[in-house]
């Protein structure tokens, strides 16, 4: 049993599931391995403990750089698609390169901290993209969806860095807490988790125990 407390997966879509009490509980389909150790990160070479996981995947990619053609060769792993590094504890001295980080490492009614990268919406409105009320909809209001104040005239005479305003809207990574696993399929590597996680169907996820879990 690997110390990992994350592993990467796929998120597949969203379906409903029945409780014990009948009531529909929605729930996001994800596919969470097989990974593989590709790297192992100690504190007395790197500084910190963490090893590199790599998500298994059918048909791997066939276009590969020469330096990540050598970095899974040199791991003796099939090549992959999705590649992020995790921390782990300093009482995981067994893990190395090769070893597999599965899904059964999770139970139901576990908590879990979910990170995606959510879906892009393009150019958007300070409106839509910051959920601003906006102004007065009546015919003689001539403030309707404009952001309001972003500065005073006489001083500063200037725009505040970080001012909300129109811009390019999602497309950024985004981890929801907290989330809890409703159902583990350990022999189909999947995860069921209430509710919904950030980006598409077919988006890349990486699943880690809750940081701060709810009592």
């Amino acid at each position: 049993m690997t110390m990992v407390n994350s592993i990467l997966g796929k998120k597949l879509g969203m379906t409903q599931v029945f409780a014990a009490n009948g009531d529909a509980v929605p729930v996001t389909v994800l596919k969470a391995g097989p990974c593989v150790v590709i790297q192992r990160k100690t504190a007395e070479k790197d500084g910190y403990e963490a090893v590199q996981l790599g998500l298994v995947e059918f048909p791997p990619p066939k276009r590969l750089t020469k330096a990540l053609t050598g970095h899974f060769k040199k791991a003796q792993a099939n090549p992959a698609r999705f590649l992020r590094e995790v921390r782990i504890s300093a009482e995981a001295p067994d893990l190395k390169i090769g070893d597999k980080v599965l899904v059964d490492q999770f139970a139901a009614n576990d908590y879990v901290d979910v990170t995606g990268v959510s879906k892009g919406r393009g150019f958007a409105g300070a409106m839509k993209r910051h959920h601003f009320r906006g102004g007065g909809a009546a015919h003689g209001s001539m403030f309707h969806r404009a952001p309001g104040s972003i500065g005073g005239s006489s001083y500063p005479s200037r725009v505040f860095k970080g001012m909300r305003a129109a811009g390019h809207m999602g497309n950024a990574r985004v981890t929801v807490r907290n989330v809890r696993v409703v159902q583990v399929l350990p022999d189909e590597n999947t995860l069921l988790v209430q509710g919904a996680v950030p980006g598409p169907n077919g988006g890349y996820v990486i699943v880690r125990k809750a940081k701060m879990p709810k009592k």
